[in-house]
C-alpha cells in the first residue's frame, strides 16, 4: 500500500505544487495585459516560463479570454458512464455564460504524452479561481474561426478559410488541407503557421494529436470546401467507424481453456485519460456458465453490476479500458490516477466479489505497455 500513498517526489511535483502557491503573485499583472491587449510584462512572463518549465521542458503558456465552449465530442457506448471525460467536461459547458471566467491560461504539450500527463496533473491541483479558468491542453474554439486576427503583422480574416480533408485508412487519421484567400501573399512558414493555428482552433491540441496525421496550407481553393467548424463531425464519425461505439470485442478458442472474449475500448489514445497512470487488474471467478464456459445467468448479471458499481466509484479518477473472459474468469482491466487517492476505497470494493473473492493487483504504468501488448490482437484485426 505504501506504494500509492508516497510522497511525490519527483521534481516536477514539487514544480507543480510550487507553481500553485505562487499563482496569486502572477494572476493580476496577466489579467491586466489582457485586459490592455498588451503583452505580458517581460519580467511576468520569464516568471511564468521559469515555473512552467520547471513542471516540464516541452510546456509552454498562453494567457487569453476565456474561450466560448466549443461542441463536445460524445461517444456512446454501453460501456460508457461517469467514467468518460467529454461526458464530465459537457456537464461543465452547461454552466451559465454569468458563471464563466473571464481570462484563461494553458498549457501546452504539443504532441508530448509525457509532458501532456503533467499538464494534467498541475490542472487538477489548480485552486478555485472565479476569474481565471485553466486547461491542461489548447481547447477549440470555434468562436476564432469568424474573427480577424494578425500573425507576423499579416491581418487575416478567418471567416474566408475553407478547408479539404481526406481520411488516411491506414493510419486512422485526417490530412488536412487549409485554404486561405490571402495565403498567396504571404510566406510558406506563414501559410503553415496560419493552417495549423486553424486546425487547432477547430478541434484542440489533443483532438489535433489523436486525429490530425497532417495540415497543409493551400493557395487554391478546395473543389469541395468545407467550414473548419465541420472537421469535429470528421472526428467524431473516425472516433466511432471501429464499431462499437467506441469499443471492440474479439472473440476466439484456446485448447483445454475454452472460448475466450476480449472487449476493450478502441480506438484508445494516451490523451483520453492523461492523468490515468495506475494500472489496476481485477479477477473474478463465476459459478454460473455455459458449455463454453462463458458466464450465464444470474453470474452474466452480477459481473455486469459489479462492474458498473467499480466504474461510477472511480469517476473522473479511473477507467475501465478492457474486459477478458476466459476459463471461467472474468479480467477487468482498469487504469486509475494514483494521485487522487482512490486506490484504498477501489480496492476494497473490488474484492467485495458476491460469487468469491476476486483478487486485485496493481502497478504503475505510465506509458500503457500493458494495455498497449492487450489491444495488439484487436488493432491486428482492425489492420491498425
Amino acid at each position: 500500500m505504501a506504494l500509492f500513498r508516497r510522497r511525490r517526489s519527483d521534481e516536477s511535483a514539487v514544480a507543480i505544487d510550487d507553481f500553485w502557491s505562487g499563482w496569486g503573485e502572477l494572476r493580476s499583472a496577466l489579467a491586466a495585459s489582457i485586459d490592455e491587449g498588451a503583452p505580458v510584462p517581460a519580467e511576468v512572463a520569464q516568471q511564468l516560463d521559469e515555473r512552467v518549465q520547471r513542471i516540464h521542458p516541452s510546456l509552454t503558456w498562453e494567457v487569453s479570454r476565456a474561450p466560448e465552449p466549443a461542441p463536445t465530442n460524445l461517444a456512446s457506448s454501453p460501456f460508457e458512464s461517469l467514467d468518460s471525460p467529454e461526458a464530465l467536461l459537457a456537464s461543465l459547458d452547461a454552466e451559465p455564460a454569468s458563471a464563466r471566467a473571464s481570462y484563461a491560461l494553458t498549457l501546452r504539450a504539443g504532441d508530448d504524452d509525457e509532458a501532456r500527463v503533467l499538464a494534467e496533473r498541475w490542472y487538477r491541483a489548480a485552486p478555485e479561481d472565479a476569474e481565471w479558468t485553466f486547461f491542461p491542453a489548447r481547447p477549440a474554439d470555434h468562436a476564432q474561426l469568424s474573427r480577424t486576427i494578425t500573425w507576423h503583422d499579416h491581418e487575416l480574416d478567418l471567416s474566408h478559410v475553407s478547408v479539404s480533408m481526406r481520411v488516411n485508412h491506414a493510419t486512422g487519421k485526417i490530412e488536412a488541407g487549409v485554404y486561405h484567400p490571402d495565403f498567396m501573399f504571404l510566406p510558406e512558414e506563414t501559410q503553415r503557421e496560419v493552417a495549423e493555428h486553424v486546425m487547432l482552433l477547430a478541434v484542440g491540441e489533443d483532438d489535433m494529436v489523436r486525429w490530425v496525421d497532417s495540415v497543409k496550407p493551400l493557395v487554391e481553393k478546395p473543389l469541395d470546401p468545407l467550414p473548419p467548424t465541420s472537421v469535429p463531425a470528421v472526428v467524431r464519425q473516425l472516433s466511432g467507424m471501429s464499431g462499437g461505439g467506441g469499443w471492440v470485442t474479439l472473440q476466439g478458442r484456446i485448447p483445454l481453456r475454452g472460448a475466450m472474449q476480449l472487449s476493450a475500448r478502441h480506438p484508445l489514445h494516451r490523451r483520453d485519460y492523461p492523468a490515468l497512470t495506475l494500472y489496476v487488474q481485477v479477477v473474478a471467478s463465476y459459478t454460473e456458465a455455459d458449455k463454453d464456459r462463458l458466464p450465464t445467468g444470474s453470474s452474466a448479471a452480477a459481473l455486469e453490476s459489479y462492474a458498473l458499481r467499480l466504474r461510477e466509484m472511480l469517476g473522473a479518477n479511473g477507467a475501465l479500458f478492457a474486459v477478458q473472459t476466459l476459463g471461467g474468469q472474468r479480467v477487468f482491466h482498469f487504469y486509475l490516477d494514483p494521485e487522487s487517492g482512490i486506490f484504498p476505497e477501489f480496492e476494497k470494493a473490488a474484492r467485495e466479489w458476491s460469487e468469491g473473492q476476486a483478487s486485485v493487483t496493481s502497478e504503475l504504468d505510465p506509458e500503457w505497455r500493458i494495455i498497449e501488448q492487450l489491444l495488439k490482437p484487436i488493432r491486428k484485426q482492425l489492420g491498425r
